[in-house]
């Protein structure tokens, strides 16, 4: 990447999307050596079709858009099926002058739900990445874990040999026949490294119901999804400087098990 020219770099990145440690990459991204570099081709036969898979959007203005991710869809790749996909026909075209196809500037995994910030314009994606980086950007997720946990406590084990940090509070805990306890789990990624909460939990012996990559076999639970929500995105605009707090609604299924602790959040 570092022997393409600005402009051949411009082109690469108008028909196809590169990430820089899970990070949407722009112009002005800079390689210091050790990152995780992805690039997603476009697919010639898929630029001819749009998706229709409807998106609820929870916030949008000119610069950037908020929406909710559901469970089974890939955020971006190579297949067609993707969020990546579906934001043209879902969003509103920018009319600022350097407008571009609406990107996500960060990942939710698979079967994770919840609130996805998305860049309708160049600037706009550039800024929000570096708001990423700069970790002003603030994230909340909320999980139901299986097992005994602490009040609280923060996680520092190291994710595919690199530095993370995730921390957590416990705000229920009911108890189940086959799982024992089932807890309601605020959490807190002060990292962005892939999976990196499902990991942590499970580091500790109390990974997420459903998760069926990082939990254990006997308490493997089929059918009903991942309980993993990206619950709110904070952070002050970069453009409009006002303060956006976006909360997405709980899944039913977190409903079902703590609809009195979530009617209170």
């Amino acid at each position: 990447m570092s022997a393409l020219s600005k402009s051949a770099l411009k082109k690469v990145l108008k028909k196809n999307s590169i990430t820089v440690n899970g990070f949407m990459a722009t112009t002005a991204t800079l390689i210091h050596g050790g990152e995780t570099i992805t690039l997603t081709i476009a697919e010639e036969a898929n630029t001819q079709r749009k998706l229709v898979f409807p998106l609820s959007v929870l916030y949008e203005d000119a610069h950037l858009a908020i929406i909710h991710k559901p469970a089974g869809i890939l955020v971006s790749g190579n297949g067609f099926k993707t969020i990546t996909h579906a934001l043209p026909q879902n969003l509103q075209q920018s009319p600022l002058a350097d407008a571009t196809k609406p990107q996500p500037v960060h990942r939710l995994d698979y079967a994770t739900t919840g609130a996805l910030l998305i860049g309708k314009t160049s600037s706009t994606i550039r800024v929000l990445n570096e708001l990423f980086e700069n970790k002003t950007i603030s994230k909340t997720y909320y999980a139901v874990t299986i097992g005994e946990m602490q009040t609280q406590g923060i996680i520092t084990d190291e994710v595919d040999g690199k530095e993370s940090k995730s921390s957590y509070n416990v705000l229920a805990t009911l108890d189940s026949e086959r799982f024992g306890k089932l807890n309601l789990v605020q959490l807190n990624p002060h990292t962005g490294r892939r999976h990196q909460l499902r990991i942590h939990l499970a580091s500790i012996g109390n990974p997420i119901l459903g998760d069926k990559t990082y939990g254990t076999e006997p308490l493997i639970l089929n059918g009903k999804g991942l309980y993993l929500h990206a619950y709110s995105l904070q952070f002050t605009h970069p453009f409009i400087n006002k303060d956006i707090h976006i909360k997405d609604a709980f899944p039913e299924r977190f409903q079902k098990l703590f609809a009195d602790q979530l009617a209170t959040l």
